[in-house]
C-alpha cells in the first residue's frame, strides 16, 4: 500500500457495517479515520525512508559531480600545460622573451632576467590611463612567453627601493 496511487477508497468497514467510501491518496492504507496507530507508524517509517533516501541520493550526485568537475579541472591544466609547453618561447631574435605581470616582453640588457626580477616597462596606452605617462615598473612572473605577437622590449631593471 506504499504506492503512490491517487484518489482511491479506502474500504475498511464503517459503524454500519458497510465499506468506508472516504477517498484518500499518498501512501497509505485507509483513511484517516480507518487508519490504525501500527499503520501510521508505519507510514511515517516509508515517508521518513524516503525522504532520507532522496536527500542521501542528492548528496550522492552533488558528490560525482564535484569529482567530475575537478576531473575536468585536471585535464584543463594539463592540456593547458601541454599547449604552454609546445608554443612558449624563451627568445626572440637572440633576446631572452618574459611574461611580466601578465604580458609578454623582450630584454635585451646585460645578464638574463629571473622571476620575481623588478623591471621598467615603456608606456603604453593602458599605462599611461593606469600609472600616468612614462615607464611604469613590472615583475617578472614567468620565463618565456606564449605570446606570438610583437614584443615590446623591456627599458632596464627597476633601481631597488633605498633603505636607510
Amino acid at each position: 500500500m506504499f504506492e503512490e496511487v491517487h484518489h482511491r477508497p479506502c474500504g475498511r468497514p464503517t459503524k454500519a457495517g458497510t465499506p468506508c467510501r472516504a477517498q484518500f491518496s499518498g501512501p497509505g492504507f485507509a483513511c484517516k479515520l480507518h487508519t490504525t496507530d501500527h499503520e501510521k507508524a508505519l507510514v511515517e517509517a516509508y515517508r521518513t525512508g524516503l525522504e532520507t533516501g532522496r536527500k542521501q541520493e542528492r548528496e550522492w550526485q552533488q558528490r560525482a559531480e564535484a569529482s567530475q568537475v575537478e576531473h575536468l579541472e585536471r585535464q584543463i591544466r594539463t592540456l593547458r600545460d601541454e599547449l604552454d609547453a609546445q608554443n612558449r618561447r624563451f627568445e626572440v631574435d637572440g633576446d631572452q622573451a618574459v611574461t611580466v605581470d601578465g604580458y609578454g616582453y623582450r630584454w635585451r640588457g646585460p645578464g638574463t632576467l629571473e622571476v620575481g626580477d623588478r623591471v621598467l616597462l615603456p608606456e603604453n596606452y593602458v599605462s599611461a590611463l593606469r600609472h600616468g605617462p612614462g615607464p611604469f615598473p613590472g615583475t617578472v612572473t614567468e620565463l618565456g612567453t606564449t605570446y606570438t605577437g610583437t614584443l615590446s622590449t623591456i627599458i632596464s631593471r627597476a633601481v631597488p627601493p633605498q633603505t636607510r
